[in-house]
């Protein structure tokens, strides 16, 4: 089984992969993670290496490499913007949430690397990351709109759900493709 998530930031993409890995016995592979990795390691925020992405693509193509030679593996979950686009052999879910409360979710959880003082801050930053990831992904694959619902199998608007009640939501229409459950 390959699974790949997609979502608004703050849907819940990692903590729904990261659920759903452990309880289907997958494994999981975060790209998210992987590019606050590549950032840390240059010395720069996400934000920084999303913005330089927009001039030099090896900040993308280092992860979509890595998610191309997915395709021919099995049993795993991946997260990722365009996760969809290089392993499209897979279940392609997408995680809506209403941008304030993505926002609100990100500045909860106080993530270290991104830190922006309050909500109104941290909405203003997903907004510029999601422009960001747009003009990279429109540059580098001629993806218009990696956000675009007909690309997934599976739509979930998460926003006033608690993480229980996503994840048996995605866990139930997972079942429709496959012997879950």
């Amino acid at each position: 089984m390959r699974i790949t998530i997609n979502g608004i930031p703050g849907s819940g993409k990692s903590t729904a992969a990261s659920w759903l890995a452990k309880k289907l016995k997958l494994k999981y592979y975060g790209m998210g993670k992987m590019r606050r990795e590549l950032a840390k390691e240059k010395g720069m925020s996400l934000e920084e290496f999303n913005k330089l992405g927009e001039r030099e693509k090896w900040t993308d193509t280092l992860v979509d490499d890595f998610q191309k030679n997915l395709r021919n593996s099995d049993n795993f979950i991946a997260d990722g913007r365009l996760s969809w686009y290089f392993i499209p052999n897979s279940i392609k879910i997408f995680l809506l949430v209403k941008p304030e409360i993505g926002a609100k979710r990100i500045f909860n959880e106080k993530r270290k690397e991104e830190k922006y003082g309050n909500e109104k801050k941290e909405l203003k930053s997903l907004k510029e990351r999601l422009k960001s990831d747009i003009k990279r992904y429109s540059k580098i694959y001629g993806i218009k709109n990696y956000y675009d619902i007909k690309n997934y199998d599976i739509v979930i608007d998460t926003s006033y759900l608690t993480i229980p009640q996503m994840d048996n939501a995605i866990l139930g229409a997972i079942s429709k493709y496959s012997n879950v459950g």
